[in-house]
Protein backbone atom coordinates (compact mmCIF):
# COMPACT_ATOMS: atom_id res chain seq x y z
CA UNK A 1 0.00 0.00 0.00
CA UNK A 2 1.27 3.41 -0.62
CA UNK A 3 2.18 5.92 1.77
CA UNK A 4 -0.82 8.28 0.15
CA UNK A 5 -3.13 5.41 -0.36
CA UNK A 6 -2.35 4.63 3.89
CA UNK A 7 -2.71 8.09 5.16
CA UNK A 8 -6.02 7.86 3.41
CA UNK A 9 -7.48 4.57 5.02
CA UNK A 10 -6.25 5.30 8.40
CA UNK A 11 -7.92 8.79 8.23
CA UNK A 12 -11.32 7.59 6.99
CA UNK A 13 -11.13 4.46 9.44
CA UNK A 14 -10.68 7.21 12.67
CA UNK A 15 -13.46 8.89 10.89
CA UNK A 16 -15.70 5.98 10.94
CA UNK A 17 -14.55 5.17 14.03
CA UNK A 18 -15.20 7.98 15.85
CA UNK A 19 -18.54 8.57 14.02
CA UNK A 20 -19.93 4.91 14.94
CA UNK A 21 -19.05 5.87 19.09
CA UNK A 22 -21.55 8.90 17.95
CA UNK A 23 -24.48 7.08 16.60
CA UNK A 24 -24.11 4.06 19.43
CA UNK A 25 -24.03 6.69 21.64
CA UNK A 26 -27.49 8.19 20.34
CA UNK A 27 -29.04 4.72 20.88
CA UNK A 28 -30.89 2.72 23.54
CA UNK A 29 -28.68 0.66 25.24
CA UNK A 30 -30.40 -1.29 28.31
CA UNK A 31 -34.33 -2.21 28.90
CA UNK A 32 -34.88 -1.76 32.68
CA UNK A 33 -37.53 -3.20 34.55
CA UNK A 34 -38.78 -1.20 37.86
CA UNK A 35 -40.25 -3.11 41.05
CA UNK A 36 -43.27 -1.14 40.02
CA UNK A 37 -43.44 -2.58 36.78
CA UNK A 38 -42.31 0.38 34.18
CA UNK A 39 -39.82 -0.47 32.08
CA UNK A 40 -37.14 2.58 31.30
CA UNK A 41 -35.17 2.43 27.63
CA UNK A 42 -31.90 4.05 28.80
CA UNK A 43 -30.38 5.47 25.55
CA UNK A 44 -26.40 6.37 25.45
CA UNK A 45 -26.67 9.84 26.58
CA UNK A 46 -27.78 8.51 29.87
CA UNK A 47 -25.24 5.25 30.21
CA UNK A 48 -22.34 6.65 29.19
CA UNK A 49 -22.58 10.64 28.85
CA UNK A 50 -18.83 11.13 27.93
CA UNK A 51 -18.78 8.90 24.70
CA UNK A 52 -20.31 11.79 22.90
CA UNK A 53 -17.56 14.34 23.72
CA UNK A 54 -15.05 12.04 23.08
CA UNK A 55 -16.16 10.86 20.21
CA UNK A 56 -16.30 14.78 18.70
CA UNK A 57 -12.64 14.74 19.61
CA UNK A 58 -11.80 11.59 17.68
CA UNK A 59 -13.48 13.40 14.42
CA UNK A 60 -11.65 16.34 15.35
CA UNK A 61 -8.25 15.07 15.23
CA UNK A 62 -8.98 13.18 12.63
CA UNK A 63 -9.19 16.63 11.17
CA UNK A 64 -6.14 17.72 12.32
CA UNK A 65 -4.01 14.92 11.30
CA UNK A 66 -5.18 15.77 7.62
CA UNK A 67 -2.38 18.74 7.68
CA UNK A 68 0.04 18.00 10.54
CA UNK A 69 3.77 17.02 10.13
CA UNK A 70 5.25 13.88 10.98
CA UNK A 71 5.82 14.73 14.68
CA UNK A 72 2.54 15.93 15.50
CA UNK A 73 0.86 12.69 13.84
CA UNK A 74 2.69 10.84 15.87
CA UNK A 75 1.36 12.26 19.35
CA UNK A 76 -2.14 12.80 18.01
CA UNK A 77 -1.90 9.05 16.66
CA UNK A 78 -0.89 8.62 20.71
CA UNK A 79 -4.01 10.92 21.27
CA UNK A 80 -6.06 8.92 19.40
CA UNK A 81 -5.71 5.80 21.07
CA UNK A 82 -6.04 7.45 24.31
CA UNK A 83 -9.51 8.54 23.33
CA UNK A 84 -10.53 5.18 21.86
CA UNK A 85 -9.52 3.56 25.09
CA UNK A 86 -11.74 5.78 26.65
CA UNK A 87 -14.51 5.37 25.01
CA UNK A 88 -14.43 1.95 25.56
CA UNK A 89 -13.79 1.84 29.18
CA UNK A 90 -17.05 4.04 29.72
CA UNK A 91 -18.94 1.94 27.53
CA UNK A 92 -17.49 -0.98 29.66
CA UNK A 93 -18.15 0.45 32.56
CA UNK A 94 -21.81 0.92 31.79
CA UNK A 95 -22.24 -2.90 30.72
CA UNK A 96 -20.88 -4.32 33.42
CA UNK A 97 -23.44 -1.68 36.02
CA UNK A 98 -26.58 -1.09 33.96
CA UNK A 99 -28.36 -0.07 36.87
CA UNK A 100 -25.80 2.29 38.47
CA UNK A 101 -25.39 3.76 34.78
CA UNK A 102 -28.98 4.19 34.43
CA UNK A 103 -29.55 5.70 37.84
CA UNK A 104 -29.79 9.41 36.42
CA UNK A 105 -33.18 8.08 34.88
CA UNK A 106 -34.00 6.17 37.34
CA UNK A 107 -34.31 8.81 39.79
CA UNK A 108 -36.63 10.73 37.36
CA UNK A 109 -38.60 8.44 37.25
CA UNK A 110 -38.83 7.23 40.44
CA UNK A 111 -37.85 10.56 42.67
CA UNK A 112 -35.28 7.75 44.48
CA UNK A 113 -31.77 8.99 44.92
CA UNK A 114 -28.65 7.16 46.33
CA UNK A 115 -26.89 4.57 44.51
CA UNK A 116 -28.25 1.94 46.48
CA UNK A 117 -31.58 2.90 46.80
CA UNK A 118 -31.66 2.98 42.93
CA UNK A 119 -30.79 -0.51 42.45
CA UNK A 120 -32.77 -1.66 44.86
CA UNK A 121 -35.97 -0.41 42.70
CA UNK A 122 -34.18 -2.33 39.41
CA UNK A 123 -35.93 -6.29 39.33
CA UNK A 124 -34.14 -6.81 35.51
CA UNK A 125 -32.20 -5.05 32.87
CA UNK A 126 -31.98 -6.04 29.27
CA UNK A 127 -28.64 -4.84 27.72
CA UNK A 128 -28.88 -3.98 23.93
CA UNK A 129 -26.01 -4.28 21.45
CA UNK A 130 -25.78 -1.04 21.21
CA UNK A 131 -23.48 -0.65 24.49
CA UNK A 132 -20.94 -3.55 22.72
CA UNK A 133 -21.35 -1.34 19.40
CA UNK A 134 -19.37 1.70 21.46
CA UNK A 135 -16.74 -1.14 22.72
CA UNK A 136 -16.39 -2.10 19.49
CA UNK A 137 -15.42 1.72 18.36
CA UNK A 138 -13.46 2.32 21.04
CA UNK A 139 -11.25 -0.77 19.99
CA UNK A 140 -11.12 0.43 16.62
CA UNK A 141 -10.04 3.58 17.24
CA UNK A 142 -7.08 2.59 19.30
CA UNK A 143 -6.07 0.54 16.85
CA UNK A 144 -6.28 3.30 14.22
CA UNK A 145 -4.37 5.60 16.97
CA UNK A 146 -1.52 3.09 17.11
CA UNK A 147 -1.19 2.37 13.34
CA UNK A 148 -1.30 6.04 12.54
CA UNK A 149 1.75 6.91 15.52
CA UNK A 150 3.64 3.86 13.92
CA UNK A 151 3.70 5.00 10.19
CA UNK A 152 3.08 8.49 10.94
CA UNK A 153 6.97 9.40 8.95
CA UNK A 154 5.65 7.21 6.04
CA UNK A 155 2.82 9.76 4.97
CA UNK A 156 3.41 12.02 2.36
CA UNK A 157 3.27 16.06 3.15
CA UNK A 158 0.76 18.30 3.05
CA UNK A 159 -0.24 20.08 -0.08
CA UNK A 160 1.11 23.13 -1.40
CA UNK A 161 -1.32 25.23 -0.55
CA UNK A 162 -0.52 24.47 3.64
CA UNK A 163 3.13 25.36 2.71
CA UNK A 164 4.36 29.26 2.78
CA UNK A 165 5.90 30.31 -0.36
CA UNK A 166 8.71 32.90 -0.15
CA UNK A 167 9.52 34.43 -3.72
CA UNK A 168 12.99 35.63 -3.64
CA UNK A 169 15.15 37.21 -6.75
CA UNK A 170 18.01 34.58 -8.11
CA UNK A 171 21.00 37.07 -6.77
CA UNK A 172 19.12 38.49 -3.57
CA UNK A 173 17.05 36.97 -0.53
CA UNK A 174 13.80 39.35 0.99
CA UNK A 175 15.43 40.53 3.88
CA UNK A 176 17.87 42.25 1.00
CA UNK A 177 14.78 43.43 -0.89
CA UNK A 178 13.11 45.04 2.30
CA UNK A 179 16.30 46.86 2.78
CA UNK A 180 16.28 48.03 -0.49
CA UNK A 181 12.98 49.89 -0.81
CA UNK A 182 13.89 51.14 2.97
CA UNK A 183 16.41 52.90 1.42
CA UNK A 184 14.19 54.24 -1.40
CA UNK A 185 15.95 51.42 -4.10
CA UNK A 186 13.93 49.27 -6.37
CA UNK A 187 14.81 45.94 -5.60
CA UNK A 188 14.08 44.47 -8.87
CA UNK A 189 17.15 46.50 -10.40
CA UNK A 190 15.51 49.78 -11.58
CA UNK A 191 16.11 53.12 -9.94
CA UNK A 192 13.85 55.21 -7.85
CA UNK A 193 13.46 58.10 -10.46
CA UNK A 194 12.38 55.29 -13.22
CA UNK A 195 9.76 53.97 -10.37
CA UNK A 196 8.46 57.50 -10.19
CA UNK A 197 8.14 58.29 -13.45
CA UNK A 198 5.95 54.71 -14.06
CA UNK A 199 3.49 56.37 -11.44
Amino acid sequence: MTPRRLKLVLLLAGLAASGLALLAWTQQWFDVTLTDGRVLEVLGDTAAPAVSALALSGVVLVGALAIAGPVFRVILGILGSLIGFTIGFSAVLALLEPATASRALITEATGIAGNDAVTSEVTDVAVLPWGWVAVVAGVLLVIVGVLIAASARRWPGSTRRYNAVTVTREDGNPIDDWDSLSEGRDPTGGTEEGTRGAR
